[in-house]
């Protein structure tokens, strides 16, 4: 299925365009899987390509209620192939259990985030849009991005910009935020925005906005994205069926180096093989259509059958 066939009608500002569609359906579908679960299904777009494909049974898991609920209108056409349920990626297991998936043959995450998400403001994702300082992946949960910048001591916040956002001007932005809330609390992206850019300036090499880092490290902190990943690392590669795929698409070196140290440490142990030695990037022609997919890298292993 080419990218061109993926919606982009009535609804295409509210639904994430998948990025590297063929390579994703060409790995997964390979062996013909009857059962395939999505863990960050989304809005659907992987989902929708993935069905059409084959004739597998999904469950797909995602944290966003509202992707999900889009997912559900864009899947109904499947009928009873679909199994949707909101939950985290890290309780891959739990859930597939649950809903009388015993393996999968097709295991799929794409770690981006949905455009439609990033795209809202009211969703405080985005440096770029001024909205609520929130970053919840999942309502459901109390702790928001305005929470952790309003409350952490100056170290913690420079220890978590560091960490999760590998900015080596952590200390520097920690100490403005406090600064600045010792006059109003920060409740907005834009102003969290105007505190980074006081700290380094507005413009800095490369291209990328000073604030991309900050903003980055403050969504992973909140959504304990890397405490999911490393479960569903730990949990997912279990859970394949023999001759089995699992695919993973990340965007970020804290995001792919565990991937690329599990597949690794699960290769060499010898039941698990490498589908392609070398990480798959995006063509140029999506990255001209699709800005979002140049990070993107693609990582995938298959289960021996024997």
């Amino acid at each position: 299925m080419s990218l061109a066939a993926i919606h982009e009608d009535d609804a295409a500002d509210r639904r994430h365009v998948p990025v590297m569609v063929e390579e994703v359906c060409g790995l997964l579908s390979a062996h013909g899987p009857r059962a395939f679960v999505d863990v960050t299904v989304g809005t659907g777009g992987h989902a929708e390509a993935m069905l059409r494909a084959t004739r597998a049974r999904m469950l797909g898991l995602d944290r966003d209620g509202a992707a999900l609920g889009f997912a559900r209108e864009r899947l109904a056409q499947f009928g009873d192939r679909v199994v949707l349920e909101r939950a985290d990626f890290g309780e891959v297991a739990a859930t597939m259990k649950h809903h009388g998936f015993e393996g999968a043959d097709a295991m799929l995450a794409d770690l981006g985030m949905s455009s439609y998400a990033l795209d809202d403001p009211q969703r405080g994702f985005s440096f770029r849009l001024d909205g609520p300082l929130d970053m919840r992946m999942d309502d459901r949960q109390a702790i928001r991005a305005r929470d952790i910048v309003n409350e952490e001591s100056a170290e913690e916040l420079a220890r978590i910009i560091y960490t999760y956002g590998e900015e080596r001007a952590s200390r520097r932005i920690a100490r403005m935020i406090v600064e600045a809330r010792r006059r109003s609390p920060i409740e907005t992206t834009g102003e969290l925005r105007a505190i980074v850019e006081r700290a380094l300036g507005a413009h800095r090499r490369g291209g990328a906005h000073p604030a991309t880092r900050t903003f980055q490290a403050l969504r992973i902190a909140v959504n304990h994205e890397l405490e999911s990943l490393a479960a569903l690392l730990r949990d997912g590669p279990a859970m394949l069926n023999p001759g089995g795929r699992m695919l993973v698409i990340s965007y970020h070196s804290l995001e792919d180096r565990p991937v690329k140290e599990r597949f690794r440490e699960l290769v060499r142990g010898g039941d698990y093989t490498a589908i392609a030695r070398k990480v798959i990037k995006p063509s140029s022609s999506e990255t001209s259509r699709n800005s979002r997919a140049r990070s993107a890298r693609i990582r995938c292993i298959e289960r021996s059958a024997r």
